[in-house]
């Protein structure tokens, strides 16, 4: 491997200009927890000839809550965030994801931003993120834009980043009363392994009915994907057998896997219905509780 270019920048517009013209000249690689990229580079699958280093810039390190709006800078590592007990309390659907990247070890250097941009389509944090209705905001040469995460990606390790973009942070809705969230996923091993499906579930109830859900999907597609004939078969209902039923269904019928060693396109549809039903059932017992 020839000599790779180092850049530590200090400044978000730094890493833009320096990204910009660096994308232009080679292949140029973002460096937040790179718990992803060394191990890319390592086995050859990545070979950038620039990398820039992102965890010096100060606003990507942060977070902030403005009266349960919260802001979550995209360099933020998974073990951090974890100790942020506000946040759990009102997001445990994603800090349930979170946890299960990698090990301990691992979660003290992996990032939100970087289990995103990775584009895996069994990413656990993806769907939960989704579910949740988080955005994703991101500076590029022609300023700032906000995109929702479920429109981020375009296809296995692909994203709809222009040319000279960087994830800034992530932005997530002040909770509403009476809703939880939940994510679950199915593994062959018991922990530190890929999802071969994932599934998370957000719903809102007031007066025992739902008013609002998302429901989301991984491993099952190119992308992780946001089921909103789930979603709709939810709303209005009072999650009777049969709304439930219909939504799994909707689970089932948005399914585009693979057949691959770790489980059938016939499996992972049974799975998703499985899945969703018990994530339902968890974020249900969380929105009741308030």
């Amino acid at each position: 491997m020839s000599e790779v270019k180092f850049i530590s920048p200090e400044t978000l517009e730094q890493a833009v200009d320096a990204y910009y013209k660096s994308s232009k000249e080679g292949k140029t690689k973002i460096l937040a927890g790179g718990t992803d990229l060394l191990v890319q580079i390592r086995s050859g699958i990545s070979q950038p000839d620039t990398i820039i280093d992102i965890k010096n810039i100060k606003e990507l390190k942060e977070i902030s809550n403005d009266n349960g709006s919260y802001t979550i800078g995209a360099a933020v590592a998974g073990a951090v965030l974890d100790e942020e007990e506000d946040f759990g309390n009102n997001w445990p659907g994603v800090l349930e994801a979170l946890r299960l990247i990698g090990s301990e070890q691992i979660q003290g250097r992996a990032s939100l931003g970087g289990n995103l941009c990775n584009a895996s389509p069994a990413g656990d944090s993806v769907p939960a993120l989704i579910a949740s209705g988080a955005t994703v905001k991101v500076h590029g040469p022609e300023g700032e834009r906000n995109m929702p995460i479920e429109s981020f990606h375009a296809g296995p390790g692909k994203t709809n980043l222009k040319n000279g973009e960087i994830v800034v942070n992530f932005q997530f809705p002040k909770k509403q009363k009476c809703s939880g969230d939940a994510y679950l996923r199915m593994i062959p091993r018991t922990e530190m392994d890929i999802a071969v499906v994932g599934c998370a579930v957000n719903v809102t109830i007031e007066n025992d009915k739902c008013v609002d859900a998302r429901v989301a999907l991984g491993a099952v597609a190119p992308t992780a994907l946001l089921v909103e004939d789930a979603s709709k078969a939810l709303i209005g209902s009072n999650f009777e057998k049969e709304a439930v039923e219909k939504a799994a269904l909707a689970c089932e019928a948005a399914c585009n896997p693979i057949d691959d060693k770790r489980g059938t396109i016939s499996y992972r549809k049974k799975v998703s219905k499985v899945l969703f039903k018990r994530a339902l059932e968890k974020a249900i017992e969380r929105a009741k509780k308030g």
